[in-house]
């Protein structure tokens, strides 16, 4: 999923389309809070990869300057 995450991150940023990003961001960031407090099963395989879709999303916020 990284990889579609990369194509789709960088389709926003060619665009400048920051709030896209921002969502996105606040999505996963929102996936991973409720990841922490999942029981019965072991949620670090999807946790270790929704962390590498956050740092990909943030490396492609750092690119488009702020509004």
């Amino acid at each position: 999923m990284s990889h579609s995450v990369e194509l789709i991150v960088n389709g926003y940023v060619r665009l400048n389309d920051r709030a896209a990003l921002e969502k996105l961001l606040a999505h996963r960031r929102e996936l991973l809070r409720q990841l922490s407090s999942v029981t019965g099963i072991d949620p670090r395989q999807t946790v270790a990869q929704v962390s590498q879709e956050i740092a990909i999303i943030e490396a492609g916020l750092a690119t488009i300057a702020p509004e």
